[in-house]
């Protein structure tokens, strides 16, 4: 099983934003962080799920690692950004490890995001113990 790892979308104001940074290419995004996961390996086949307004919205397969002239190392991510279902997540400096039981499905093909609480919402509903 692969572990996964989360990630704010810093800068990004909402999904369409997101979209955007991967939009017109197919070569692997590239991420840049100061340290290396220390599981790193098993890393490899998971997905880096980003998070937008306090909820995982979606992920992107994480190809490797590699380092880079000044030290610092790349997550190297497939160029495809999958929807995932939105789950709740609090926002977070860097990036936090995910097992696999706790990463939210990907949206079915014809599913809607729609079909899916926003983030703010179903947090708020979560703290009144309706779902």
């Amino acid at each position: 099983m692969p572990l996964h790892m989360t990630k704010i979308a810093f800068g990004a104001k909402s999904y369409d934003d997101l979209v955007g940074w991967y939009a017109n290419s197919s070569a692997p995004k590239q991420l840049t962080t100061k340290y290396r996961p220390t599981r790193h390996t098993e890393m490899v086949g998971g997905s880096l799920y980003w998070i937008l307004n306090h909820s995982l919205v979606a992920r992107s397969e994480i190809l490797g690692f590699s380092e880079t002239s000044d030290g610092r190392w790349h997550i190297n991510l497939k160029p495809e950004l999958v929807r995932v279902h939105q789950k709740r997540k609090r926002a977070h400096q860097g990036w936090r490890y995910l097992k696999e039981g706790d990463a939210p499905r990907d949206l079915a093909e014809g599913e809607d995001v729609g079909d899916v609480l926003p983030g703010k919402m179903a947090a708020k509903l979560e703290r009144l113990g309706l779902i």
